[in-house]
């Protein structure tokens, strides 16, 4: 169902991986880390797109960790690529931003506070790469359609892919409906479960997000077997000491027995 250029193992029966650290904090973190996730999805046939924000703009405090600078983020990226040979996503979050970041990555993200900013969503469907977009915290499934909608409106040729992130009810927590999974799959596009930003613990009176990441694998298990095509999940050698949602993120040596497990579910309903 996906078509991304370079993409690998696309001949399996797997669901794809959209893997990577919250943001690009250098390059020799990012080359390590995506080595690591290439060797496990290689040997168990896992499509991979490597994730790294080269730059985040919806902080919670004015004085949070943003990022290394644009280009040289972004550069670190393209080095990604370029090593390993796979696509790479990054998020983008004004509309100026899209033909910038399109120079450096296969695949533009558009952040789940984003998905209805139409100008935003024009832009990336005219760079012509593949358009990830989160699905909003206030939104249900169904709503989605109107953004696949405006994507190919402007560029009936690009590959959309939609990604589910949990619902808000304004308490600083997030709510998993998997309902929203067939409900978007229904529109004919690729459907990712976001495990990881799904359990953050937004807007803590601390002014730093809040996560629970021993339910990674929950949120995972269950997308396989509701159907997701894909997974979102956020990975750090050391979590505690990211620079960016360190709260929620796997710790990078759990990544392989989580996989090696969801690829056993995946197997089961297949």
């Amino acid at each position: 169902m996906i078509s991304i250029p370079d993409l690998k193992n696309t001949d399996s029966p797997q669901f794809f991986l959209m893997a990577g650290p919250c943001a690009i904090e250098g390059r020799d973190m990012a080359l390590r880390i995506a080595e690591h996730i290439v060797n496990i999805t290689d040997r168990l046939s896992i499509p991979y797109i490597f994730k790294g924000s080269y730059r985040k703009a919806n902080r919670t405090k004015i004085d949070s960790f943003t990022g290394i600078g644009d280009e040289k983020a972004l550069k670190i990226l393209q080095e990604v690529h370029q090593t390993f040979g796979i696509p790479t996503v990054t998020d983008i979050h004004e509309s100026h931003e899209a033909a910038l970041a399109a120079e450096y990555v296969d695949v533009l993200q558009i952040p789940a506070f984003l998905c209805r900013q139409t100008e935003l969503l024009a832009a990336a469907a005219r760079t012509g790469k593949a358009v990830n977009v989160k699905k909003g915290q206030f939104l249900s499934g169904g709503s989605m359609k109107f953004a696949v909608e405006k994507i190919n409106e402007v560029n009936p040729d690009c590959q959309v892919i939609l990604t589910d992130r949990g619902n808000s009810f304004g308490y600083g927590d997030l709510i998993v409906d998997y309902r929203n999974l067939p409900e978007m799959a229904s529109f004919g596009v690729p459907i990712v479960m976001d495990c990881t930003h799904s359990l953050q613990q937004p807007n803590q009176t601390s002014g730093v997000t809040g996560g629970k990441p021993k339910l990674i694998e929950t949120i995972a298990k269950a997308a396989i077997a509701v159907g997701a095509d894909g997974l979102f999940i956020e990975t750090h050698f050391n979590p505690a000491e990211a620079k960016s949602d360190g709260a929620n993120m796997l710790p990078l040596d759990q990544l392989e027995g989580l996989l090696e497990r969801l690829v056993r579910v995946r197997e089961a309903i297949l």
